[in-house]
């Protein structure tokens, strides 16, 4: 089976792709080392999740419809997991088009190339965010109305529905997964957790906006949930991906002061285009292809950070 990744050298993406070929897939890669965040910090992620292991690299950039074109005629995957996009919320508010352009436009090009040379399943990476802000409560796939909250949030709602649009134009299988807040080894070094281990292992104070509650994910469950997802029987659909707990920030700062008693906290008002809470019913998942989140909060994090410790120049880079 050929799988093809989009955005497999990002935090997500490389993780996966370690995943699947240790399962033995064939997997190739479409990724372009989009600037977001530091290129040289996504190559040394990349080499090393994949180390050992043939995986063909296209650097190109979705937006690019001829060459996408080319490169899904030339390798013809049975399989597409898309996972390239530009994300952040408060970047959104500085960028809208952007947004427009890379998680809609370049998903545009993703799902016709896959319909042209006869993929039967494309699995797509959607957000907790096009829920909106509907408070603290579980979150059931049915509830997302289109009434988000950040030009980010929207770019991912808008794609879904490109991707039901091509889904039924091609025929093939549709997975679409709504993630809640990823975090693990070689995180974004933009979310919070990363961002509050990189400062608090350089003795800098961290600044917090507001109280807000979030299902914080470990990588590995996300990872272990799609490539479950992969051999699901039934038709399109769509499944939350999280842990099922929220954590609130003040909870997270307890977690962290436990190994950095020293913390120095600076607080600051909630931001433009956050939402108060995010919180997965994961029953579906777990009903539809056995997705069971095993890594609790506590171990996750001790887990990041003792990555950290052994990584701090590379995440000295990632905030470059």
């Amino acid at each position: 089976m050929n799988i093809l990744v989009t955005g497999g050298a990002g935090f997500i993406g490389s993780h996966l792709v370690s995943h699947l070929l240790s399962c033995g897939y064939d997997v190739a890669v479409i990724d372009c080392f989009h600037p977001y965040y530091s290129i040289e910090r996504k190559r040394k992620q990349f080499q090393t999740l994949t180390n050992g292991h043939h995986v063909r690299l296209y650097e190109i950039d979705l937006l690019e419809e001829e060459k996408v074109a080319q490169i899904f005629q030339a390798y013809k995957p049975n399989v597409v997991y898309h996972l390239a996009a530009l994300p952040g919320v408060p970047n959104s508010l500085l960028q809208p088009l952007a947004y427009v352009d890379y998680d809609i436009k370049a998903t545009i090009n993703v799902l016709k190339a896959a319909g042209n040379v006869g993929a039967e399943h494309v699995l797509f990476a959607s957000s907790s965010s096009v829920y909106g802000d509907l408070g603290e409560k579980p979150l059931k796939e049915e509830m997302a109305t289109g009434r988000v909250v950040s030009p980010y949030a929207a770019a991912k709602y808008g794609a879904e529905s490109f991707c039901h649009a091509y889904a039924q134009l091609f025929g093939y299988q549709l997975t679409i997964f709504r993630y809640f807040t990823v975090y693990g080894p070689w995180g974004r070094p933009d979310m919070a957790i990363s961002r509050f281990i990189q400062q608090l292992l350089r003795n800098e104070a961290i600044t917090v906006y507001g109280n807000a509650a979030r299902d914080y994910t470990y990588v590995d469950d996300i990872v272990k949930g799609m490539i479950l997802a992969l051999q699901r029987n039934g038709s399109s659909d769509i499944f939350n991906l999280g842990a099922g707990r929220p954590i609130t920030m003040e909870q997270l700062l307890n977690y962290l002061r436990n190994e950095f008693p020293n913390m120095k906290v600076n607080g600051a008002p909630s931001r433009l285009g956050d939402v108060k809470a995010t919180w997965a019913d994961i029953t579906k998942a777990q009903q539809a292809f056995g997705y069971e989140p095993t890594v609790t909060f506590e171990e996750g994090l001790a887990r990041t950070i003792a990555w950290a410790k052994t990584h701090e120049s590379l995440g000295k880079e990632g905030n470059r």
